[in-house]
Formats: C-alpha cells, sequence, structure tokens
C-alpha cells in the first residue's frame, strides 16, 4: 500500500511538472494581427539584428521601401536628388524578396519620392507638396492628389478602414486622405519635425524626428500622447508584436522599442556614412528592411528573439 501511495504521488507530481511545461510554452508564444509569431519574453539583451542580404547600389537615393504581400514584392521610392527638390527625377522601383532589382525605375517622373502605402491596388507616394497615386497591375500614374498648403510631404500609413495619413515634417502637420479629399488632419505647435506614421490595430502613431519623441494621436482630440523618447531623427515604424515596434534613425540607426518605453540600439553604421531611411518589415520572415538613402541600396536584416 505505501508502495502504491508513493507510486501514485509520483506519477502525479511528474504530471504536473509536465503540465506546467506545457503551459508555459503555449503562453510565450502568440499571433498578432499580421501574422508574424512573436515572443513574449523578450529582453533587450535577447532582441539582435542579422544582416541577410543587400541589393545592388544602382537604386537612386532610395527613401522608403513597401512590402507588397498580395504580389510579394518591394516598392521602393527613388529621390534621385536632394529630397526638397521638385525636379522630376525620382521614380519608384521593384526588388524581389531576396534582394534582386526587377526594375530600378518602375514608375518615371515623380519629383521627391519618399513614404508609401497601399489601399485597393493603388500606391500612394507622399511626393514633395502632392500625393501621386499609381496602379500597381499596370505601373501607370492614376492621379495627384495635392495637399492644402503642403510643404514637404514625407511619411504615409493606411488603416484597415483606406484612410490615408500623410507627415508633413515642414508644415508640421498630418493630412488625412479619405476617398480624394483631402484636409488637414491634425497640427501642432509641439511638433518641431514629424515624420514616421503607423495606423495599427486601431491606433495612429507618430515620430517626431528632432526631439525624438514617439507619440500616439488621440483620435477623438488629436492630442498627442507621449509613448516615449530617445529616437532621434526617427523616420520609419514597424509593428513587431506585444506592443513593441522597430524605429529606424535616418542617420542610420535601427532601434527597438519595447512595450514599456525602453529603448535599445539595434544597428548603427552612422560612421560607414550608411543611412536607415524609412523602414519596412517582412512578418513571416521577421526581415527588417533599410533604405539606406546615400548609399543607394536596401539591406535586409533578421529580427531576432
Amino acid at each position: 500500500m505505501d508502495n502504491f501511495m508513493q507510486n501514485t504521488k509520483t506519477k502525479l507530481f511528474t504530471l504536473l511538472i509536465a503540465s506546467s511545461l506545457w503551459a508555459c510554452n503555449k503562453s510565450a508564444t502568440n499571433t498578432t494581427t499580421e501574422g508574424e509569431a512573436t515572443t513574449d519574453t523578450s529582453t533587450s539583451e535577447s532582441v539582435t539584428l542579422e544582416k541577410k542580404w543587400e541589393t545592388e547600389g544602382n537604386l537612386l537615393t532610395p527613401e522608403s521601401v513597401l512590402y507588397d504581400r498580395t504580389n510579394k514584392v518591394l516598392y521602393v521610392s527613388n529621390i534621385n536628388g536632394q529630397p526638397g527638390e521638385k525636379d522630376g527625377n525620382g521614380s519608384i522601383g521593384k526588388v524581389d524578396l531576396n534582394g534582386k532589382i526587377e526594375q530600378a525605375e518602375w514608375v518615371k517622373g515623380l519629383d521627391a519620392p519618399k513614404g508609401m502605402g497601399l489601399h485597393n491596388d493603388q500606391l500612394y507616394v507622399a511626393d514633395l507638396i502632392k500625393v501621386v497615386v499609381i496602379d500597381i497591375k499596370t505601373g501607370k500614374k492614376v492621379k495627384d492628389i495635392p495637399l492644402p498648403e503642403a510643404q514637404f510631404l514625407n511619411d504615409i500609413t493606411v488603416d484597415a478602414e483606406g484612410n490615408i495619413y500623410v507627415s508633413d515634417s515642414s508644415a508640421k502637420k498630418v493630412y488625412l486622405i479619405s476617398g480624394d479629399k483631402a484636409s488637414v488632419y491634425m497640427q501642432s505647435d509641439s511638433l518641431e519635425r514629424p515624420n514616421g506614421l503607423l495606423a495599427h490595430e486601431g491606433k495612429l502613431f507618430l515620430v517626431d524626428m528632432q526631439p525624438g519623441i514617439f507619440y500616439e494621436i488621440d483620435k477623438s482630440t488629436k492630442a498627442l500622447n507621449k509613448v516615449a523618447e530617445g529616437l532621434t531623427s526617427g523616420d520609419g515604424i514597424v509593428p513587431v508584436g506585444n506592443g513593441d515596434y522597430v524605429v529606424s534613425n535616418w542617420n542610420g540607426e535601427i532601434n527597438y522599442l519595447f512595450a514599456n518605453g525602453q529603448v535599445k540600439k539595434l544597428l548603427d553604421t552612422k560612421d560607414a556614412k550608411i543611412n536607415a531611411a524609412d523602414i519596412d518589415i517582412i512578418p513571416d520572415q521577421n526581415l527588417v528592411l533599410v533604405p539606406t538613402f546615400f548609399n543607394n541600396k536596401i539591406m535586409a536584416y533578421e529580427l531576432k528573439r
């Protein structure tokens, strides 16, 4: 009887330990709305970037890269000159998911194209003082959408309802395009040089380059709610799950922003004079895509956690 009770206790203890381990393993990974697997236990020490590939150096001042999940291609905005010049030299290029340039100048005749967004098979491009709309099936420009009193349009993001938000770094504004109608969404003297935008899970985020502050914009009041600081020259923003984000520094840094506001520098290429402009991510590969501006390449890094 004593042996029976002892064996029973041992089996119950073993089952309890096994169940606990299974529960821990199950809770460590979840799936975000983007579909990427993410690890809840990421720490500052465990997050790193590993370079996977880079394009040839014949892109023309690439400022932004955008992943098209449906067509499995990357769009690249090429300024091909100075970022504030209306010169007609700008273009949009296409790169495959392994870094091979398919067309360096797929669509030509833009001025200084920067941030991009996709909606209903149309590519929206921030082009200095207007938004250029391109049909991605034909590669033809559909129309220009002028924005009132625009000065230096920079980034674009599209929310789940198809609303298009555009930052103006010089005018300190965020514009809204709904249908073909453009209006000023918000303007604040608290902003110094607004750049990166991200619409994500019903929220709207903005990074202000000069002070390096990461904000959430209250959609009801348009108030700026500070989430984090220490992101000087902040440019592109991508979500990576669990309330974490990767944010680029145009001068040549990639930073990891934890949900608790902690910032960790993952990459620094400033000494090599390689910029890090408006980034994107291929979620199912955890591949961060970095336009290098004057270095004329796209570089890809695997985010490891």
